[in-house]
């Protein structure tokens, strides 16, 4: 895959606000990985399992906004592979894309996310980390390896529609368990739209006032990301995730199409 260049002309809070559709739903699961070289001590991830890439990055005239968490990740859409044409290349994050390894390259989730991918036709699935960036094709929405397409029973047809899930990112293993929060029955729960974020108060309000003329439940709620301050506007939505989804569809072909939905 392609390097990301670096780039420093921009706020960085508004950017790492200007993220992708995210279904709000709270992680708590453990999972055992085979991780090679992973002994019985509790250790730290150093090096290049410790980095990221969080700034905003352009492929093809458009811009892409790494999400600074992958809290409550879901995801559906095609997955592609990539494999000898890029082994031993260096990905995103540092790395040498190892083809055998279960990495993949997703768009704007945190490196060393690590991600459930079912594929929904054969519903086999697999546990892959992301390392790399891409695909940068229309309607794709991962990139794996060889190793995971293979499992997955993509390699032959090139693509497949898949389902996404976020697991969590690791900080620490022990042994050769890793330890993350797994998600409950997300078909039901308290669900609200984010329509926008700003660093502004004045600017949250307006938006607010705007969408009181023609929603109920509307409100601006102050946050912090990475040490910056800013206002998020939300809507509350219905209580059953599929009416919740719609919902969320509906608010984005208002003329909000970063609007997404988030699980309380």
């Amino acid at each position: 895959m392609k390097k990301i260049p670096s780039y420093h002309s921009y706020n960085l809070c508004e950017r790492l606000l200007a993220h992708g559709r995210i279904v709000g739903l709270l992680v708590i699961v453990a999972l055992a990985f085979q991780l090679g070289g992973c002994g019985p001590k509790r250790r730290v991830l150093k090096g290049k399992y410790a980095r990221g890439t969080y700034k905003p990055y352009k492929i093809g005239g458009r811009t892409y906004y790494p999400l600074p968490s992958s809290k409550g990740f879901v995801e559906t859409g095609y997955a592609s592979w990539y494999g000898p044409n890029f082994h031993g290349k260096r990905t995103a994050n540092g790395e040498r894309y190892n083809m055998y390894a279960m990495t993949a390259a997703h768009k704007i989730l945190p490196m060393n996310t690590y991600v459930r991918v079912e594929n929904l036709k054969n519903k086999r699935s697999v546990v892959v980390r992301i390392n790399d960036r891409g695909p940068f094709v229309r309607n794709r929405v991962i990139d794996l390896s060889y190793a995971a397409a293979k499992k997955l029973g993509i390699v032959g047809p090139g693509t497949a529609k898949v389902r996404l899930v976020a697991l969590g990112e690791v900080g620490s293993i022990s042994g050769d368990i890793v330890t993350f929060k797994k998600a409950p029955d997300f078909m039901h729960g308290d669900f609200y739209v984010q329509v926008g974020a700003f660093v502004s108060r004045g600017n949250a309000f307006k938006l607010r006032n705007r969408l009181r003329e023609h929603y109920k439940g509307v409100t601006v709620v102050k946050a912090y990301t990475n040490g910056c301050s800013y206002y998020k506007v939300r809507i509350d939505a219905p209580n059953d995730y599929k009416l919740a989804k719609k919902f969320e569809r509906k608010i984005e072909e208002s003329g909000f199409p970063q609007a997404f939905l988030v699980a309380r």
